[in-house]
């Protein structure tokens, strides 16, 4: 770069501005800086201003050379500098700052930025690639690099992009307003990744807000709050093998089973208190831990940026950008890529049914209800003083369509599980009468969220084929998992949160009173098979007093733990895909909480050593026995055998494979052991114990059958054979034949 000359500056009063335009500058409300700032022509030829606040003086290099082409006149307002050109051609500016100098491309010379197809996918709102249009892009423009800012803004007067590069001063970096679109850009020039920045929004009432940027690819770890231009240099991924087989792997008649993680609470660098895990830390110690375990997938709660900690994700602001709590997106990239090299799919939480109020995110982001509905009877949660997403409005449906796609596209995510669909389904969902507002027909169904949903899967299942969708869905709503064009919402699975609640009310009660509520355990199968289901016990049923797994187990410290083996077994056992919370699989006391990680030390007790051996084995089991997968979703997978001994506690079904092989289940629910109890069974012959929740090594008492016994030719249940069987206490036993016909 030659050495500047600094030429001396001639007044021109013609390129003062209009006492308006100057106010406007000053007072950094102008709406459309481009009209006045940058190159402009008039009858006596080109001009340029700038508007540059704080700034000393102005020169003009030619961005060929570096040499000085002229220096810049100061006008009527601090900061506003123009002059005439002598010639037409690129060029820089040398800004004197009173701490230093700087040379830089102007901002003002760029032409429009994103395409008219761009603006019309937004406008319409479908455009699929959104984390790569609208936010922070780095980019070269004209052969100069920088950072292209976007932002959907309509009803903002003015927006500018503000950070370190401009000392967070909303008048350096005003934006252009796409009208067509309500769209806001700039490019910034000599910026890149890692730089922090928010939007300056003079809302439509004339108040200044600051705002994270919806769009954001990353960000600031809490508690700051800006956004970060991200490094968008592509992955290099190495999980091909995965991607090819995973839409077998999702199939109805394959096991799926889940470990649900909380990332912050799992494990910590030193304990409680300790640091959190990078992804790279969580690759290297819960990947081998799950895969262990025998889970073939793990779920995990949101990891979308979210301000509150305590909101364990479920408040998210950043839905396009994973947490930096745990490092940057390129790291959770890498997480995903060596679960699939390992064979584990990968699960996320998403939640479009709300967001939280925090000023520098999306509520009344310009002003105006933008991402929410504008009455609190449809826009306002009052159970989570949250604001609920207007997925009826075109730009909304679109950003939350573009998000999903951005998880499951960009980062290779397998599944995810959508939260909370209940309250999106029903416009009065934990309503008052008289605090709703009804559809156009006067019901009570959100019709906006239903169109949403369905499009959602639809174009979820074109644009990333092999990933599922998962409904967290707690009414009787129907056809969750039906296809769209016969009328279903078209998710995959469905979470069977009234198997979970009946499940656990009977479990949770003594023995001496289960004879009561025998019920609550059968009634479940008469439902088992109107949608896929997925068996969940989730976060949600260990927190808020509620207490932990094994503390709902009714007993002393014996029976609680013989209880939950048995309860884990019934659940492995039973028709539906499995998803197990973190901390449930070894029996941990204490309830969770997000602030310190698991009790790992239980480990070294034999106890709870035992239970984590069996949900290990069960696991494997369920893997390995088609019988207690291939038929899932379907009701010829399943036999009740005895189902009606409720002075016994006794329950007895039978599972089947595709191929008729079957699989028989037993459960003893009370602490008394049943000798010679007779149960009916499809074949004569041996029959071996496959697992023994009671066995000694899980911790139990190692009462069973030896590992193998004979069925009689004697009919009972409706079977045509008949087994006489030691049931131990509390216990669940698995028993298939030795030898079984290839057909039923």
């Amino acid at each position: 770069m030659n050495d500047v000359i600094h030429t001396q500056p001639i007044l021109d009063r013609s390129l003062w501005l209009t006492e308006e335009d100057a106010d406007a500058l000053a007072q950094g409300t102008h709406h459309d800086p481009f009209s006045i700032l940058g190159i402009h022509n008039d009858d006596e030829g080109q001009f340029l201003r700038v508007f540059l606040p704080g700034a000393v003086g102005v020169d003009v290099l030619d961005r060929e050379g570096g040499t000085s082409r002229c220096c810049l006149t100061s006008m009527q307002i601090p900061g506003l500098f123009a002059a005439r050109l002598p010639h037409a051609a690129p060029y820089l500016l040398h800004i004197r700052w009173p701490q230093g100098e700087q040379i830089t491309e102007d901002p003002y010379s760029f032409g429009l930025l994103l395409g008219e197809m761009d603006l019309y996918l937004l406008g319409e709102g479908n455009h699929r690639n959104l984390g790569h249009c609208l936010g922070a892009q780095p980019m070269a423009v004209d052969g100069v690099d920088g950072v292209r800012f976007s932002v959907w803004a309509p009803n903002a007067k003015r927006v500018s992009v503000v950070g370190n590069f401009n000392s967070w001063d909303g008048r350096r970096h005003m934006m252009r307003l796409r009208i067509s679109a309500g769209v806001w850009e700039i490019f910034v020039p000599r910026i890149g990744p890692g730089e922090a920045y928010k939007y300056e929004i003079v809302e439509a009432q004339g108040a200044i807000g600051l705002r994270a940027d919806p769009v954001a690819l990353a960000t600031e770890a809490p508690p700051s709050t800006a956004s970060v231009v991200a490094d968008t240099t592509p992955f290099t991924w190495h999980d091909e093998e995965w991607i090819a087989q995973r839409q077998k792997a999702h199939d109805p008649s394959r096991p799926i089973s889940i470990y649900e993680v909380h990332a912050a609470s799992w494990r910590k660098h030193g304990g409680d208190n300790g640091e959190l895990y990078s992804w790279r830390d969580l690759a290297e110690q819960l990947i081998p831990y799950v895969l262990e375990m025998g889970f073939t997938h793990v779920e995990l709660l949101p990891i979308m940026e979210h301000p509150f900690g305590g909101s364990w994700g479920y408040q998210p602001l950043g839905q396009f950008a994973p947490s930096a709590r745990f490092g940057k997106p390129a790291d959770f990239a890498y997480f995903v890529d060596e679960c699939h090299r390992a064979g584990l799919g990968v699960i996320l939480d998403w939640v479009p049914a709300h967001f939280p109020t925090d000023p520098h995110g999306l509520a009344r982001f310009d002003g105006t209800a933008l991402y929410e509905y504008e009455h609190p009877f449809e826009g306002f949660h009052q159970d989570w003083d949250t604001y609920i997403y207007n997925l009826g409005r075109r730009e909304v449906h679109g950003f939350m369509l573009a998000s999903a796609l951005h998880w499951l596209r960009h980062f290779h995510v397998d599944a995810l599980r959508v939260d909370a669909v209940a309250s999106m389904l029903y416009r009065n969902y934990s309503r008052n009468e008289g605090e709703w507002i009804p559809n156009r027909y006067g019901g009570h169904e959100n019709l906006e969220t239903i169109d949403f949903l369905r499009h959602l899967n639809d174009v979820i299942s074109e644009e990333a084929p092999g990933t599922v969708v998962i409904a967290e869905e707690s009414t009787a709503w129907p056809g969750v998992t039906q296809p769209t064009d016969e009328g279903g919402l078209g998710f995959a699975y469905k979470w069977n949160m009234g198997w979970m609640h009946d499940t656990l009310e009977y479990i949770a009660k003594d023995p001496v009173y289960r004879t009561y509520s025998h019920h609550d355990m059968t009634f479940p199968m008469v439902y088992a098979f109107s949608e896929r289901y997925v068996l969940p016990i989730s976060h949600d049923e260990v927190v808020h007093g509620k207490g932990s797994l094994i503390c709902k187990m009714p007993g002393d410290e014996w029976q609680q733990f013989a209880n939950l083996r048995a309860y884990l077994s019934i659940m492995w056992a039973q028709p539906g895909k499995k998803l197990l919370f973190m901390g449930c699989e070894f029996g941990q006391w204490r309830e969770w909480s997000h602030d310190r990680e698991l009790d790992w030390s239980l480990l070294a007790e034999g106890r709870h050593a035992g239970v984590r051996r069996l949900l290990s084995d069960l696991n494997r089991c369920y893997g390995e026995l088609p019988a207690l997968h291939e038929c899932d979703s379907e009701p010829q997978g399943f036999t009740w055998v005895v189902g009606n001994d409720n002075t016994n506690s006794v329950f007895a079904w039978l599972r089947w494979s595709a191929t008729g092989e079957p699989l028989l289940v037993v459960a003893n629910m009370t602490p008394v052991p049943r000798m010679g109890y007779r149960l009916g069974v499809p074949f004569a012959g041996g029959w071996e114990e496959r697992l023994n929740s009671d066995a000694e090594c899980y911790g139990g008492s190692n009462m069973g059958n030896l590992g193998q016994l004979t069925a009689e030719d004697s009919p009972l249940h409706g079977q045509i054979a008949s087994l006489e069987l030691t049931l131990p206490p509390l216990a669940v036993l698995l028993l298939r034949p030795v030898e079984t016909p290839s057909t039923r």
